[in-house]
This record gives C-alpha cells, sequence and structure tokens, in this order.
C-alpha cells in the first residue's frame, strides 16, 4: 500500500481525483466491520446502523479475526479498509464474555485512526419491534434533528467525545440551504448515568394547532438502546490541530472598513478627510498674480485722472 501507482485508465484518474484532498471536501463515508464473534444483537445493530446511512456507508459482512482497534498493531487491517474504501468513519462490532456486544465506533485522519469509543449495547430494540405508520419511516437523504439530553455531554469527557462520534456518524451532508419538509426525524440521546446514555431514533409528526405552527409529535420508530461507555481513545493535542486546519482560501478574510460592494458599480469605498481649514490659511505676501493687477488699477487711475485734467 506504500508504492505510488500510476492510473493506466481514465477511470483510474477520475477515481484517484474523488479521493484527492479537496477545498471542500465531500460526504465522510462510513465502513462497518464484523469482528470474530458476533451475537443476533449486534448483527442486528450493525444492519440497522447501515440502513440509517445506507447512501453513504459500506458493510462487509464477513468476520475479521485480526482486528483490535485499542491494540497496537491491531489497527492494521482496518487501516486498510479505511484506505480501500476511502471511509473516514468505521464501526466495528465483536461480542465476548468479558465485553459483551461491544461496538467500535471512531474516525480517521488520512486513513489512519484518529480517536475510538467503545461501548456496551444494552436494552436493544430494532425497528420491527416498534409499531407504526410506514409512512414516517425515515427517507434516504432527509436531515435529523438531534436532542442531547443531561448535563453529562457538556461536563463528562466520555460523554462530550461520545457526543462528537455520533454527531458525525449520524448527521450526514454538510449543506447551507434546508427545506424544512426534509427534517422528518430526531436522535434523542438522554444521560442516565456518568457512563450510560439511552439512544433512540423517533419520526416527526406535524399536525394542526389552529396557529400557522404546527404541533409536533415525536414516534419512536427505533432502533433503541442503552450504550455504556467502556473505553476511548482521544487524539494526541498536535494531531488534532493538524486535521483541523483551515485552507487558507476558506479562511474568512477580515473585514475592510468603509468598503463595499454593488452589482453594478463594484467596490465601493468612503475616503474620509478632515477638514482643511482653507479660509484661515495664510496666502504668500508677494504673489505675481495680485503684484500686475493692482500696477493696471494704478495705470488706469493714472489715465482716467489726466483726462479729467485736460478737460
Amino acid at each position: 500500500m506504500l508504492q505510488i501507482k500510476t492510473p493506466k485508465t481514465r477511470r483510474g484518474k477520475r477515481e484517484i481525483e474523488k479521493r484527492a484532498p479537496k477545498l471542500v471536501e465531500t460526504l465522510k463515508k462510513t465502513l462497518i466491520l464484523h469482528g470474530t464473534r458476533t451475537s443476533n444483537v449486534l448483527n442486528a445493530i450493525l444492519t440497522e446502523i447501515y440502513h440509517l446511512n445506507k447512501d453513504n456507508s459500506v458493510k462487509y459482512s464477513r468476520k475479521n479475526d485480526n482486528i483490535r482497534p485499542f491494540e497496537s498493531g491491531g489497527e492494521t487491517s482496518l487501516e486498510f479498509f479505511s484506505l480501500k474504501t476511502d471511509c473516514s468513519l468505521f464501526v466495528f462490532g465483536s461480542h465476548s464474555k468479558k465485553r459483551p456486544n461491544n461496538l467500535v465506533i471512531g474516525r480517521t485522519y488520512d486513513h489512519h485512526i484518529f480517536d475510538l469509543v467503545e461501548v456496551g449495547v444494552e436494552s436493544f430494540k430494532s425497528m420491527k419491534s416498534f409499531s407504526y405508520d410506514r409512512k414516517l419511516a425515515p427517507k434516504i437523504g432527509s436531515k435529523p434533528f438531534f436532542a442531547f439530553i443531561g448535563e453529562g455531554f457538556e461536563s463528562i469527557d466520555e460523554l462530550k467525545h461520545l457526543k462528537e462520534v455520533l454527531l458525525d456518524l449520524f448527521h450526514g451532508e454538510v449543506i447551507s440551504n434546508l427545506n424544512l419538509a426534509g427534517l422528518d426525524r430526531v436522535y434523542v440521546c438522554t444521560v442516565l448515568s456518568s457512563n450510560r446514555v439511552f439512544f433512540t431514533h423517533c419520526a416527526l409528526r406535524l399536525k394542526k394547532s389552529g396557529t400557522i405552527v404546527p404541533r409536533v409529535e415525536l414516534v419512536e420508530v427505533g432502533p433503541s438502546m442503552d450504550l455504556i461507555v467502556r473505553r476511548h481513545h482521544l487524539p494526541d493535542e498536535s494531531l488534532r490541530k493538524e486535521a483541523m486546519k483551515t485552507a487558507s482560501q476558506l479562511a474568512k478574510k477580515k473585514k475592510e472598513k468603509n468598503v463595499s460592494g454593488d452589482a453594478i458599480q463594484g467596490k465601493i469605498g468612503k475616503i474620509y478627510m478632515p477638514d482643511q481649514q482653507v479660509g484661515e490659511q495664510a496666502l504668500p505676501n508677494r504673489a505675481k498674480g495680485l503684484k500686475r493687477e493692482r500696477r493696471e488699477a494704478k495705470m488706469k487711475g493714472e489715465a482716467k485722472k489726466q483726462k479729467q485734467e485736460a478737460y
């Protein structure tokens, strides 16, 4: 994987261009993997996470024996799959006696492990266990709301980290404009204790309220589960700074004072000049123009006087 390969076809060239660094990065894709052993509950969870992110996720069904994200050297295969599928998020499921129904959710930077959160799943309810009108089912491409209830998401490091990862996992594509009709669901996360969070997925039902603003009701559509935070790994501060860098072309330019733009005239600026106080300025004593005017006036006066004397 360290070899530099030159594309031999146009299709290969287009694929490499898609993966090249961009000023505005494309939508993050999620890689879903199975460990050596998985339970029926865990298989159902991974399948439903895939369906919630179906338009931007890749799911592998084979078991992987050599993936251990929290152990040194155990992330090599995970980083290989991340590079192969061009995914920057991953969800890895495994089941053991020590850690039953275990989910590891993580992010990568430059296809290397950036951070990790390990949670255990309890009290799982799938989408099929909820009875609701199928018209309320989330539609592909719709944007969700997020509701994080509890002070723990602001004060406890593990829950703050879990909040960041869940937002990255489910928020979808970053957009600038939004049609409110596309907001049809909400993810609700409630703090139950210092390491336990209740996670559920609800549909939004709009009903008449007698006013312009409709009355909003939440209908639980699943999945629903308790997430118990077991381990988490934060990135180094230097790595975080490097990952958070913004290209100079996208950096906000400093606002120019007294300058505005116009569609027709273009750039318009205002210039403030101090009071010149022209009336108080001293004029030169011997101005040539003034001397000539005085001389001509004197000569005219003398000529007029001579005429008067002649008469």
